[in-house]
């Protein structure tokens, strides 16, 4: 079946013992057992939950896995995956990554032994450069929260595969409509599911797909284990949000050209960062490995205009954090999604204090157009 149609249709999309094709939300939190010591499919609702088990199996087939796994959130998803390796492993990471998984590095990660080394994933040399010994995986964005940048996900697969390590890919921004990054020899990849997986902010949630059956049974074990799991009630609004990811990412895509287009003409943008433009870097990567450009929009205001005074000044685009979700939504990232990193290491990353992220939604592409037309007047 075809992608879209695989959306739909997926195997547990339907409720084998009453045919109903919507699936059932199953609110128990544990599970009758007929026998003492025997193994039922389902015991206890941390461990399985046949809601969470029919979201997990379509994340596994529309990204090409053989296993997927649903959590709280998608820190949780990435917090579990790092929760592979332990004291003294290293990982290469990614310099433009979420603020959020700068933190959890950070703050928490490093407290409990594990290494990282930060690396641009453009720079193939560079990143084979930084491998150590004790090196067990590469963890990156591609594209990148929020400058966009796009890294080569085969060339840095075969990299890893070379050295024995495991490539772990955030897919948030691209969703598996525009690329799958496990056919491209990735070994496990995860999402903020919160964010076009839902579609609709509403829901918290993150997921990790892997096609490597030892991996599936150590990410089996660690979910189990530190219990961040998704509930059922969660798990029915993601998998119905994910229902219509195709639909909604053909909207996504063609407001966000639009808005590109205009954005690329007006004096008053210094520059606009989108891998769609043909003069992007890592363009013709992006236009190899993925499908289709994407909605998120990155662009940088003229020097010495104000990014509060533009984002305050919008009426129909929405200031907040988050991204994905039927409505536009905009934030400065060096003041919400990426405070958490110093001032002096978001300006070397390229994060200046004028940089703007705008996540496209569904509205009427030229109600966007003139929303960002007034806010612009307003400097």
């Amino acid at each position: 079946m075809k992608f879209n149609t695989r959306l739909i249709h997926s195997r547990l999309s339907e409720d084998p013992a009453t045919g109903a094709v919507s699936t059932p939300i199953y609110r128990s939190s544990t599970f009758r057992q007929t026998e003492l010591g025997g193994h039922p499919k389902w015991e206890y609702a941390r461990t399985g939950n046949p809601t969470r088990a029919a979201l997990e199996q379509l994340m596994a087939e529309i990204e090409g896995g053989s296993a997927g796994f649903a959590f709280a959130s998608g820190s949780a998803a990435i917090h579990t995956v790092f929760s592979l390796y332990s004291a003294g492993d290293h990982l290469i990471v990614g310099s433009d990554v979420y603020g959020g998984t700068f933190r959890l590095i950070n703050k928490v990660l490093k407290r409990f032994g594990l290494e990282f080394t930060v690396v641009d994933m453009r720079q193939l040399a560079a990143v084979e450069a930084a491998i150590q010994p004790n090196t067990v995986a590469i963890y990156l964005e591609t594209p990148t929260n929020p400058l966009l940048q796009i890294a080569d996900i085969a060339a840095l697969a075969q990299l890893a595969k070379r050295h024995g390590l495991k490539t772990i890919v955030d897919n948030t921004f691209a969703t598996p409509y525009n690329q799958n990054p496990l056919q491209l020899g990735a070994d496990i990849v995860v999402h903020s599911a919160t964010k076009y997986l839902g579609g609709h902010s509403d829901v918290v949630a993150g997921i990790a797909v892997t096609n490597d059956p030892a991996l599936a049974d150590q990410l089996a074990f660690l979910q189990n284990s530190i219990g961040a799991v998704l509930g059922p009630d969660d798990a029915w609004l993601l998998q119905r949000g994910i229902k219509t990811l195709g639909a909604r990412m053909r909207v996504h895509q063609e407001n966000a050209a639009a808005v590109v287009d205009f954005l690329t003409h007006d004096d008053r943008i210094a520059r606009v960062l989108y891998p769609g433009l043909p003069d992007f870097p890592g363009h013709a990567v992006a236009a190899q490995q993925m499908r289709g450009f994407g909605a998120m929009v990155s662009f940088e205001l003229q020097p010495g205009l104000s990014a509060k005074r533009f984002v305050e000044s919008l009426q129909v685009i929405t200031l907040a954090e988050s991204l994905g979700g039927i409505e536009s939504l905009i934030e400065v990232p060096a003041v919400m999604t990426h405070g958490a990193i110093p001032r002096a290491t978001r300006l070397a990353n390229g994060i200046k204090d004028e940089l703007i992220r705008l996540s496209v939604g569904l509205e009427d592409e030229a109600d966007l157009i003139d929303d960002l037309k007034q806010a612009l007047a307003q400097l």
